[in-house]
């Protein structure tokens, strides 16, 4: 779960970056790569939830 949990801070810090490059100076690329970013948050999100729910269980 730590190792996921790296995965999703590492993610959003490229989300961040990329959104922040494209909503200060216009760069249409870091905009591509940040919705990609957003993606992968999304399924790295969901992965979480089934992980916190079965640890839960236990």
């Amino acid at each position: 779960m730590k190792e996921l949990i790296e995965k999703i801070n590492s993610e959003f810090e490229a989300f961040a970056k990329e959104a922040q490059q494209q909503a200060e100076k216009g760069n249409k690329a870091a905009g591509t790569r940040a919705r990609k970013s957003a993606l992968e948050l999304s399924k790295l999100f969901k992965e979480f939830r089934k992980v916190s729910v079965e640890e839960a269980k236990k």
